[in-house]
């Protein structure tokens, strides 16, 4: 019988390491292996234990086990996020919003929906046994939100739709669509398009009909199939806007509106191709203000809206509700504002 290879890979699996294998290496208690992995040993454990136990985790390569310990307590410190597809650069920043508030106390743990899809009843309620401290979920409809019945402190994200009884955080983006159309107007513009995102949530319907309102009121058209929607991509609004330019040309179509800068890069990135001067054959204007917003070439005029202080304000609703202190306002809405460039303006 052949001796056993000792460089093949080990079949085996390797051993959990437990606070109490821990506690005998450094030879002290569990309980002082505990406070210690848990940052909670300050004034609790003297210097000289803390670094034995130290010492025996980074030598034995323990892993508290967060899991194990929220069994224990019924909770976890986990907060779930339910969101559609996060490849809109939107998404990067209202996720780092909520990591300044949850800080070192809680876990945030991401549920990404496909894209354009809303997210599904079945598919939530499976998260809920993973024992969250709480949820945020992003632009859930009213449906949703009520067959949920989530045991757990639930704040709705960008949902101006959200019944009275559930705390939501959302953005002004009826105001901001308002702003839009009103600055295609002031320039003189009379035929105007809308590019819409294709996920039909309360917000982005909120932007198309308040868009669509304010441009009759100020005497502007938007004539038949000069809306449209693809879903939040860049490369989907280039196709897009390809696909629907020659109509429009035609229509006298002179200002375009997105739904979201994603889909205003596009539009861009396509007019440059199709030698379309940009803003003088067309203006173009787009909802988030993202960070490359400003250095497009040419600078996209948008709407503001702060997803970093729409995350902080929805964490900390949600840490307020699960730390049993009482909300002072349970809706809250954030101002967008119109940032103007030369997309629209002949700088």
């Amino acid at each position: 019988m052949s001796a056993p290879d000792p460089t093949a890979p080990s079949t085996t699996p390797p051993r959990r390491v437990t606070a109490a294998m821990v506690a005998q290496h450094a030879g002290v208690s569990t309980a002082t292996v505990s406070l210690v992995a848990n940052g909670k040993s300050a004034g609790r454990v003297s210097e000289r234990n803390v670094i034995r136990v130290r010492e025996a985790i980074a030598d034995l390569g323990y892993v508290v086990d967060g899991i194990g310990s929220s069994l224990a307590r019924g909770v976890s410190s986990t907060i779930i996020m339910v969101a559609p597809d996060i490849s809109n650069p939107f998404f990067a920043r209202l996720i780092a919003g909520v990591r300044q508030v949850l800080g070192s106390e809680y876990q945030l743990l991401l549920a990404v929906t496909d894209p354009g899809q809303a997210p599904g009843i079945a598919e939530t309620r499976r998260l809920l046994g993973l024992r969250p401290a709480g949820l945020l979920i992003d632009a859930p409809n009213p449906r949703f939100i009520g067959e949920l019945g989530a045991p757990v402190p639930v704040v709705a994200v960008d949902a101006p739709d959200a019944p009275g009884n559930v705390p939501a955080v959302n953005l002004d983006v009826a105001q901001g669509a308002r702003d839009m159309a009103a600055h295609f107007a002031r320039l003189g513009h009379r035929k105007v398009a809308y590019l819409d995102a294709i996920n039909d949530t309360a917000t982005m319907r909120q932007r198309r009909t308040a868009f669509a309102a304010a441009a009759a009121e100020l005497g502007m058209q938007l004539p038949e199939g000069a809306v449209t929607s693809c879903t939040i991509e860049l490369g989907q609004a280039a196709r897009h806007f390809a696909l629907h330019w020659p109509r429009w040309r035609e229509l006298g179509i002179t200002a375009v509106g997105c739904a979201t800068d994603t889909h205003a890069y596009g539009v861009l990135q396509e007019a440059r191709a199709a030698a379309v001067r940009v803003p003088e054959d067309l203006a173009v204007a787009g909802f988030d203000d993202l960070p490359y917003s400003a250095t497009t070439n040419p600078p996209l005029t948008s709407i503001n809206l702060d997803a970093t202080e729409l995350g902080r304000t929805a964490a900390t609703q949600l840490r307020q509700l699960i730390e049993g202190h009482p909300l002072e306002q349970s809706h809250v809405t954030l101002a967008g504002r119109l940032i103007e460039r030369g997309s629209t303006l002949r700088l």
